[in-house]
């Protein structure tokens, strides 16, 4: 659209549970606008915005995709997001750049965990909502049943704004109520029809407490509704409009999107009662060189400021930044800085995308969605700006990973290709990350979910040709002694010329706390051991300590004394004295080992109804509950210690033991004794991968 107001605009994103029809919507909607000319289809792999061979494959949306349409002399940028749990990075980092939301819910399915977490979201946003009920085409739909689900979860903010007309199973029409006529489906579009008579006693209560809200806005139509008086049509639209923007009106509209029908219904009501970019509040921010507070609104006239909100790596296209203008306008011009990274940016090319369309533009304003190839130092979450008008907004919480596995190689020598392809993923995604654990010795992914850590896999191997197993991640034990050992350890060598001559005796005791992991005590009178080679005993111990005696783990919470010993004037060395001490190490056999497991502090929040499973399903893991502490919504917050070998998976088994409506945090507390038929597995275990 040229010359492009910011009252015109429309950010909404398309969210909710899994497969209920929010890609299909989406490619309803950019088929209205005239954007495609046949409607895709996702089992076809023929959506506009499901373009990622992951997605066509898998059949569900991964990554947030963008569908610019314009609709009644509108722009509406639509961003279709991931309803899988396991992509929830998806779902904060596009509702942050979200002016308004359609939550998608099955006209079968009814209120799913992901209707919950959609609209949880958007509250945490303050973003306006409109619920389309989807699907109306499929068997035994129920729309009163879905809307008396949403009245009883979320109270009087919900306005349905339609009624379908059904005959039998077959949606055959809408009764809208806030203009109170009815609509019934053509071949090509719908036409008037009177509203059946047996829905008028349906419709009617509906329509009175639409007009109660409406009253409700200010004391003028309040006073006027006493009196009797109607409301114009221009009244009531205002009125829900106001309402719909505050979030104290959720309208409700249904339709399929398969079929095509209802959705213009739809996407006029975006249009009429979403708000635009200048219509909500200011975005606030700091100016990075004074730390003091500063706000910016979509306003053109403003300076240019905008947030990126996501990257897309292409190992052909390269990097696309995804941004939002906060403020100003966007040319080919701008002298372009990064707050975040204190770094200037050249502008390439500006785009507007439509699924892995991209569109060349000249300029962008204020409230407006784009992107920039190839920006060198930009990130997910970085704010770029003017160099004379410095603003920094704040970067994203996304949740602490959940879950982490250990990879290796398929091929050997892919591993430093594997890397590069990792990081280039991480780039795309920020709640997935890849740990290299020199003490463990693996390389990690950790992430939101099982499912993300196999698309991260397959996006490896089609993107950069390389492939990963997963392996369960090596838990990082201790060894440490029970009881004190003195122990002599004589090293003489003779081979011609010089020898070598080192000997020590070492008293090795616990300390009492496995957190400090070695001391190391020079007792030693008369020079039995000379000066200069003490410091060479002491490393040759903490060498020696980094492989137990038990399984190879680490030993800790040992203190060392070096009370005698003996020398010789010309074959005593430093390397002599080094494996001396080494060979004393080796009878901490006698010193009663035992093995340790680090102990992590769990916190499980979760609806009251998951409780009892959760406490019995930590108590089978070994876990000690601490305590229980009630939270507002219905959810009770349990906090248990539990031994790490045991929640490897747990991010898994949650998920399934609550429909994905609890969720997790672990934090190392201390290192324990592994109970002795544990022990004995886990020693039998490494003395088998040591001989492999």
């Amino acid at each position: 659209m040229s010359n492009l107001k910011v009252k015109d605009i429309r950010n909404i994103a398309i969210i909710g549970h899994g497969s209920e029809g929010k890609t299909t919507l989406t490619e309803a909607m950019l088929f209205n606008a005239g954007v495609v000319d046949r409607l895709g289809r996702v089992e076809e792999g023929t959506t506009t915005t499901d373009y990622d061979p992951e997605e066509i494959k898998r059949q569900i949306s991964i990554s947030a995709a963008l569908a610019p349409l314009n609709w009644n002399s509108h722009k509406v940028n639509i961003i279709d997001i991931p309803g899988y749990f396991d992509f929830v990075g998806e779902v904060i980092q596009n509702l942050k750049v979200a002016d308004g939301a359609v939550i998608v819910v099955g006209a079968v399915s009814g209120v799913a965990v992901g209707t919950e977490k959609a609209w949880d979201y958007c509250n945490k946003y303050d973003i306006p909502k409109v619920i389309f009920i989807n699907q109306m085409d499929r068997e035994h739909v129920n729309f009163m049943k879905v809307l008396d689900q949403l009245k009883d979860k979320y109270g009087p903010t919900i306005a349905p704004f339609q009624v379908p007309i059904m005959e039998g199973e077959e949606f055959k029409g809408y009764v809208d109520i806030i203009h109170m006529t009815a609509k019934e489906f053509t071949d090509k579009d719908e036409k008037d029809i009177p509203i059946p008579d047996n829905m008028v006693d349906l419709i009617e209560p509906m329509r009175t407490m639409l007009v109660e809200a409406v009253a409700e806005t200010s004391e003028e139509l309040m006073e006027k509704y006493f009196e009797g008086e109607e409301f114009t049509p221009e009244e009531i639209h205002s009125a829900l409009r106001q309402g719909v923007i505050e979030g104290e009106i959720v309208p409700v509209l249904c339709g399929s999107a398969v079929n095509n029908l209802g959705i213009k219904p739809l996407m006029n009501t975006i249009v009429a009662y979403m708000p635009s970019p200048e219509e909500r509040p200011a975005i606030k921010g700091v100016n990075p060189k004074t730390e003091e507070e500063d706000e910016r609104r979509a306003d053109p006239k403003e300076p240019f400021s905008a947030f990126v909100f996501k990257t897309v790596v292409d190992p052909f296209v390269g990097k696309l930044s995804l941004f939002k203008v906060m403020s100003g306008e966007l040319t080919e011009n701008t002298d372009l800085y990064n707050t975040n990274k204190d770094s200037s940016e050249k502008i390439n090319t500006i785009y507007i995308l439509r699924g892995k369309k991209q569109i060349q533009t000249s300029k962008l304003t204020a409230g407006d969605i784009g992107a920039l190839a190839k920006l060198q130092v930009t990130e997910t979450g970085d704010t770029i700006c003017e160099s004379g008008h410095l603003i920094k907004f704040p970067e994203f919480e996304f949740p602490e990973p959940a879950i982490s596995l250990a990879i290796e190689a398929e091929k050997q020598g892919d591993e430093d290709k594997i890397m590069m392809g990792l990081n280039r993923l991480a780039e795309e995604d920020p709640t997935f990350s890849v740990i290299q654990d020199s003490e463990i010795g693996q390389t990690l992914v950790a992430g939101v979910g099982e499912l993300q850590l196999e698309v991260v896999a397959s996006k490896l191997k089609s993107k950069f040709g390389s492939g990963i197993i997963f392996k369960e991640p090596k838990i990082p034990y201790r060894e440490t002694i029970r009881k004190p050992v003195k122990a002599e350890g004589k090293h003489k060598k003779q081979t011609g010329g010089h020898g070598q001559y080192g000997h020590v005796w070492i008293e090795f005791e616990p300390i009492g706390d496995v957190n400090i992991p070695f001391e190391f005590v020079d007792k030693i009178v008369g020079g039995v051991v000379p000066r200069q080679y003490i410091p060479a005993v002491e490393k040759g111990l903490q060498e020696s300590l980094r492989k137990g005696v038990l399984a190879g783990y680490p030993m800790v919470g040992i203190r060392a004394t070096l009370y005698d010993g003996s020398y010789h004037s010309v074959d005593s060395s430093e390397m002599a004295f080094k494996v001396a001490a080494s060979l004393a190490y080796r009878k901490l056999t006698e010193g009663d080992p035992v093995l340790l497991e680090p102990i992590m502090k769990a916190e499980v929040i979760v609806p009251d109804e998951y409780m009892g499973d959760i406490i019995g399903d930590l108590n089978r893991r070994r876990g000690r509950i601490l305590g229980m502490t009630p939270l507002s919504g219905g959810l009770q917050k349990v906090e248990a210690e539990v031994p790490q070998a045991e929640m490897t998976k747990y991010a898994t088994d949650l998920r399934s033991m609550t429909q994905a409506r609890g969720e997790f945090k672990l934090s190392f507390v201390r290192y324990e004794e592994v109970p002795g038929n544990i022990s004995a597995k886990i020693i039998e275990e490494a003395k088998r991968d040591e001989e492999e």
